[in-house]
């Protein structure tokens, strides 16, 4: 066979077709897990925020500072940041925020919001 011939132009073309689909399965890998940790930071915001929400409405009788106080308690024990907290009667109305690193480097916010308070039945 020649070197110049239909056989010498494929030669290394495999490796690169290799090296080519290992980077899409890398590349998918490395965005899945970015849509995963997402997802977690998402759900642990939501389940701050429902604790939190739920802790302070119990001392929402002793006024907003009490409320949002223990509130903030159990949100940093569950690892997220309370950007807003306010009485709406004796309601509360919680806004969370946690952080997710989905890669080294970045850094993205995931936030919920929860209410919680006495229960209230329709009269009749």
């Amino acid at each position: 066979m020649s070197v110049g011939g239909p056989a010498g132009r494929d030669r290394g073309a495999a490796s690169i077709f290799v090296l080519a689909v290992g980077l899409v399965l890398v590349a998918a890998g490395v965005a899945g897990a970015a849509v995963g940790a997402a997802r977690v930071g998402r759900h642990l915001a939501r389940t701050a925020a429902d604790l939190g929400a739920l802790a302070g409405a119990v001392r929402a009788i002793e006024g907003r500072d009490a409320a949002c106080a223990r509130a903030a308690q159990l949100v940093a024990a569950n690892g997220g940041r309370t950007r807003s907290c306010r009485l709406d009667g004796l309601d509360l109305i919680l806004e969370v925020e946690v952080t997710v690193t989905p890669f080294p480097g970045l850094t993205r916010y995931a936030t919920a919001v929860a209410r919680a308070g006495p229960i209230t039945a329709p009269v009749g």
